[in-house]
C-alpha cells in the first residue's frame, strides 16, 4: 500500500490524497487549489492519474479546497462513489453547482478583456451543470459506522468538528495478512464552536495524515472575539459606513450570525440591517437549520429560548444579481456578509471594489487567507490592490479576528496528535511550508516522528518496505564500515579512529531500528 499526495502539500488547498492498495485505488478529498495564480493554475492542468481507475473518493467534507474538484473529476471518466456524511452532501448540492457557476462567471469576464486582446479565449474548469450531475456520484454515510468498502479495506467517519458534516476518517487495510490503520485528520475544528460538536480524539493509529493550516500560529481571540466584533459593528455604525465581512458561505456566515444574535440578546450592538449576500451562503444557512439534529447542546438550548441565531429580524437575503448589486448603491449603515471567504471570487469582490476606497467602511476578516489571495494581499498591508482589472485604493478600515476560526490552532494541532500511541509516522499537509515545518519540529520534540511530503510524493506502508529498501538507504554505509572494520583486523585504526567507528556503528543501528519500527514493528539487532 502507498499514500500519494496530489494535493495540499506545503500549501493549504487542494486536498487529495490517494491510497493504492494494489487491488482498490481510493482518493481521500478531490479540493480545488486556491491563492495564487500559480497555484490556482493547478485546477486546469490533467489531473496526474486516470479519473476512471479511482473507485472511490472519500471526502472529508464540503469545503471547495476539499470537494471542488469532484466533478472535473467525473467529467474525466470517474465512474465510481463519492462517500460522505449527510451534512456534507447537503453542502456538496449546492457548493459544487456554485463554484461551476462562479468558475462559469469568472471565465466570460477574462474572456471579454481576451477577445479585445485578440487572445486566446478560455473555458471553465467545469459548469454549473457539471457540478450538479456530480452529485449523481454521491452516497451517504452516517458517523461512528465502520463500513467495508473493498474486502481489504474499512474505512469510519468521526466527527472533525470544524464545520457541518466534517469529518476525519479512520482506515483499516489488510495486506499480507497485516492490517494496517491510517487516520487522515481532514479540518481538525476549534472547541466551542457555535452549532456543531467539538472535534473527536482518535488513540490507535499506524500512520496519520495531518492537517497543520495554523501549525505555527495560537489563535489570539478566542476569549475576546465578541468584544473585537461589537468594536468593529459600533465603530463602523459610527462612521456611516458599512462593515464588509467575506465569510465562507459553509459554517463562517453561520458562525457570524451566531455571534452577532449573542451581541444582540445582551444590547450591546445597535440595530443594522444584515444583508447574507451569497446565494450560496443563502442555501447553506438553510441546510443549517434542517440538521438541527448534529447541532452542540448549548444552540439546541439558545433555540429552545427562541433565540434561534438564524433567525433574526434584521437579516435580509439577496439571492438574484439585481439585489446584490443595490447594496453598493446606497451609502447607508449595513452588515454586508459575501463569498467567498478568501475574496479570490464571487460577490464579495464587487463589495471590495465599491467599498475598500472608502475610510467610513470597514473589512472584517475572520477565516483564514491564503497565500496569494486577494484576502492576504488586503491583510498584508497593501495600499492598492486589482480588482476587476481596476486598481482599488485600500482606504477602509482593515480588521481581523481569528477567533472565529474553524481550524484548531497550534496548540490544539499538538494536543490532538498527542492523544494517539506508538504512531509509526505522521505527515502533515493542508499548510503552508512554514506553519508544517514549524509543527513537524513540535511533533517530533514530543517523541513522534513527522514529515512534510512535497507535492506528487509517494510514501510506501508496505509491511515488507523494509527489505526494498534497506539496500538503497544503508548499502554506502555498511560498505564504510566493513572497510574500517578491515582496518581493526589489520591493526591500522588509531584510537581516535576507532572511537569515531563505535558511534558511526551505533548511528547506523539507529538507522536500522527507526526503519524497522515504522515498517515491521519492532527492531533488529
Amino acid at each position: 500500500m502507498y499514500i500519494q499526495f496530489l494535493g495540499a502539500a506545503q500549501t493549504v488547498t487542494g486536498s487529495c490524497f490517494l491510497v493504492d492498495t494494489g487491488s482498490t485505488r481510493l482518493l481521500v478529498d478531490c479540493g480545488l487549489f486556491q491563492g495564487s495564480k500559480e497555484i490556482k493554475e493547478r485546477n486546469y492542468r490533467n489531473f496526474p492519474l486516470s479519473p476512471s481507475s479511482i473507485d472511490y473518493i472519500l471526502l472529508t467534507h464540503s469545503h471547495i479546497d476539499h470537494s471542488g474538484l469532484i466533478p472535473k473529476f467525473i467529467k474525466h471518466g470517474f465512474k465510481g462513489k463519492v462517500i460522505a456524511t449527510s451534512a456534507a452532501v447537503d453542502l456538496c448540492e449546492i457548493l459544487l453547482p456554485d463554484c461551476g457557476h462562479i468558475q462559469e462567471m469568472e471565465v466570460e469576464r477574462k474572456n471579454r478583456k481576451y477577445r479585445r486582446q485578440g487572445r486566446k479565449l478560455i473555458e471553465p474548469i467545469y459548469t454549473a451543470e457539471d457540478g450538479a450531475r456530480a452529485l449523481n456520484f454521491f452516497e451517504r454515510v452516517q458517523y461512528n459506522e465502520i463500513i467495508p468498502i473493498s474486502p481489504e479495506i474499512r474505512v469510519c467517519y468521526r466527527d472533525a468538528g470544524h464545520i457541518l458534516g466534517s469529518a476525519m476518517i479512520e482506515m483499516w487495510v489488510k495486506e499480507n495478512g497485516k492490517e494496517t490503520k491510517v487516520v487522515f485528520s481532514g479540518d481538525i475544528g476549534n472547541i466551542n464552536q457555535p452549532f456543531i460538536k467539538d472535534p473527536s480524539f482518535i488513540t490507535e493509529a499506524d500512520y496519520v495524515v495531518m492537517e497543520s493550516t495554523y501549525g505555527n500560529r495560537v489563535h489570539e481571540d478566542l476569549d475576546n472575539k465578541l468584544e473585537l466584533l461589537q468594536k468593529a459593528i459600533i465603530d463602523t455604525y459610527q462612521r456611516g459606513g458599512k462593515l464588509i465581512i467575506p465569510a465562507f458561505a459553509a459554517g463562517r456566515t453561520q458562525d457570524v450570525l451566531y455571534s452577532i444574535n449573542q451581541l444582540r440578546m445582551k444590547n450591546a450592538i445597535p440595530e443594522m440591517p444584515i444583508y447574507i449576500d451569497s446565494p450560496m451562503a443563502i442555501r447553506a444557512t438553510e441546510i443549517f437549520r434542517k440538521n438541527t439534529q448534529f447541532y452542540d447542546r448549548e444552540t439546541k438550548e439558545l433555540i429552545a429560548q427562541g433565540h434561534n441565531p438564524l433567525e433574526m429580524s434584521n437579516i435580509r437575503t439577496t439571492l438574484s444579481t439585481e439585489e446584490s448589486i443595490q447594496l453598493n448603491l446606497f451609502n447607508g449603515r449595513a452588515i454586508i456578509i459575501s463569498a467567498s471567504g478568501m475574496c479570490d471570487a464571487g460577490r464579495i469582490k464587487h463589495h471590495l471594489r465599491h467599498n475598500l476606497w472608502r475610510s467610513e467602511c470597514t473589512i472584517l476578516f475572520v477565516g483564514y487567507q491564503a497565500e496569494g489571495t486577494l484576502g492576504r494581499r488586503i491583510l498584508s498591508g497593501e495600499k492598492t490592490v486589482r480588482i476587476h482589472g481596476e486598481e482599488i485604493a485600500v482606504k477602509a478600515d482593515i480588521r481581523r479576528i481569528d477567533g472565529f476560526s474553524a481550524h484548531a490552532d497550534q496548540a490544539a494541532l499538538l494536543n490532538w496528535v498527542k492523544q494517539f500511541a506508538n504512531i509509526k509516522k505522521v505527515y502533515l499537509v493542508h499548510g503552508e511550508a512554514k506553519a508544517s515545518d514549524q509543527l513537524m519540529s513540535l511533533i517530533n520534540a514530543a517523541g513522534i516522528r513527522a514529515h512534510v511530503p512535497g507535492l506528487l510524493e509517494k510514501v510506501d506502508l508496505a509491511p515488507d518496505m523494509l527489505k526494498q529498501a534497506m539496500p538503497e538507504i544503508f548499502v554506502d554505509t555498511w560498505k564504510s564500515i566493513n572497510e574500517k572494520m578491515a582496518g581493526i583486523m589489520q591493526g591500522n585504526l588509531s584510537p581516535s579512529q576507532y572511537s569515531v567507528l563505535l558511534r558511526q556503528l551505533a548511528q547506523f543501528e539507529a538507522q536500522v531500528n527507526e526503519v524497522a519500527q515504522e515498517n515491521v514493528g519492532e527492531n533488529i539487532s
